[in-house]
């Protein structure tokens, strides 16, 4: 398993589940739209007034998962944070061609955008037999 068959995987699939943690250290996760860059990072966007924005402004942790029909997934662990400048608009480049419905959004002052670097990800195929069980460290 290659790192560039874990990132043809994740391009497959348009949601993933986010989880963050809240100020109360009570995990919070939901399902989200999502592009990818090269590097396995996910890009989102989200509303200022969601609890993830919230939970990511005083906890830049994140867990991922991408893809669970046909029992084979990407889980990945990593850090957030918002996007700004150049990064900000190579990102929403990426994001748009998954997500083309939400241009319509680009310039609510409301929407941020946040890219979430794994630094660990679990690639699992459970179909197979035995199980295939790939981890990666980044």
């Amino acid at each position: 398993m290659k790192k560039e068959e874990v990132l043809k995987f994740i391009k497959k699939h348009d949601l993933a589940v986010v989880a963050t943690v809240s100020v109360e250290n009570k995990p919070q996760a939901s399902v989200v739209e999502f592009g990818e860059l090269d590097d396995l990072a996910i890009i989102i966007d989200l509303l200022k007034t969601s609890r993830k924005y919230k939970n990511l402004q005083s906890n830049r942790n994140v867990a991922v998962v991408i893809g669970w029909d046909d029992n084979i997934t990407v889980q990945m662990d990593g850090i957030a944070h918002e996007l700004s400048g150049e990064e900000l608009e190579k990102a929403k480049i990426a994001y748009f061609v998954k997500n083309p419905r939400a241009k319509k959004w680009a310039n609510n002052p409301d929407i941020v955008y946040y890219v979430l670097k794994p630094y660990w990800i679990r690639y699992s195929d459970v179909t197979k037999h035995p199980w295939l069980i790939e981890e990666f460290s980044l």
